[in-house]
């Protein structure tokens, strides 16, 4: 078992690669393409690590696979998408935000974890840190857009409290791997109608560098360092440090891109700050067995999965120790 500081610094990198995507998204990536990326980022990830860890779901886990890899990656990518494009960024991340809220109002119902008046206003508090952190006057809101953020942090937030819920039934790798590559299969046939297939033109050195790091950093390291996280912390705890995305984002335009940054902002991003250190403090830390009576942080093999076939020259089933 992690020890839960640790816990915390390695679920917190999660967050903080997320923070990176607008940056790579508008410097590197081709644009007018977030579907394509999006299934990038989840699909070859998603193989790569079912590759390393040479394990398929088994029984119910194939469903619940399905439902996990839907409500983290595929619809929470595709409504995010639709909520990006038709509100102005600062209106999405406020939205976004909720997540947090969220997550400890459905932990209380689904998962038994206190649900603290504290913790509820410090989870407030985070919302109006990132308005005052990305935020601009004079906003114009688009009802579809604002429907589709408040889908995509709903989807997250209930895959987060699912993910605690059932537990992991196999090694961390094995599990993300199957959320990956069932949300990145999920995205592709729609990625495909809306954008149409990606001109190799448009693979330049740029866009290469910029889907790498989003697959292996972005998405296949960070998914795997959240999942990681909620195996020891509670959800409300790793929900608190997904508000740290916002402040990398912001400070990432301030270093790289030359953007200001306003005194409302650097408020906004303290109260960001403080609200996630103060979430650690005041959400329970999760141990023992979950809900459906699966051990939450251990990563045994129960639960009927099947190894892959080894493939050559790689030996036994590799397995990460947690």
């Amino acid at each position: 078992m992690l020890r839960r500081p640790v816990a915390v610094a390695l679920a917190a990198v999660a967050p903080l690669a997320w923070g990176t995507t607008y940056l790579t998204t508008t410097e590197l990536l081709p644009p007018e393409r977030p579907l394509t990326a999006a299934v990038l980022r989840a699909l070859p990830a998603g193989l790569a690590l079912l590759l390393v860890a040479r394990r398929l779901p088994g029984g119910r886990w194939w469903w619940r696979a399905g439902v996990l890899g839907v409500l983290n990656i595929g619809a929470f990518f595709a409504l995010l998408f639709v909520g990006a494009y038709r509100l102005p960024g600062g209106v999405a991340a406020t939205v976004g935000a909720v997540q947090p809220l969220v997550v400890l109002l459905l932990a209380g119902m689904l998962l038994g974890e206190r649900v603290r008046a504290r913790a509820v206003v410090v989870a407030l508090l985070g919302v109006v840190g990132v308005g005052l952190l990305v935020l601009r006057a004079a906003v114009a809101l688009d009802p579809v857009g604002v429907l589709a953020a408040v889908g995509g942090a709903l989807s997250m937030a209930v895959g987060v409290v699912l993910t605690k819920r059932w537990g992991r039934p196999a090694p961390l790798l094995a599990v993300t791997s199957w959320q990956l590559v069932a949300g990145g299969t999920v995205l592709l046939p729609v990625a495909l109608v809306v954008e149409g297939p990606l001109p190799l033109a448009l693979l330049d050195a740029d866009a290469l560098l910029g889907y790498a790091w989003l697959g292996v950093v972005g998405t296949g390291l960070a998914y795997a360092l959240w999942f990681l996280g909620l195996g020891v912390l509670s959800a409300g705890a790793v929900a608190f440090l997904g508000l740290l995305a916002p402040v990398v984002a912001a400070g990432l335009g301030w270093l790289v891109l030359g953007q200001s940054l306003t005194p409302a902002q650097l408020l906004g991003a303290g109260l960001v700050l403080g609200a996630v250190v103060a979430g650690q403090v005041l959400a329970r830390p999760g141990s023992g067995p979950g809900p459906s009576g699966e051990t939450l942080p251990g990563a045994g093999s129960s639960g009927g999965e099947r190894p892959l076939p080894a493939a050559p020259g790689l030996g036994a089933s590799l397995r990460l120790p947690v």
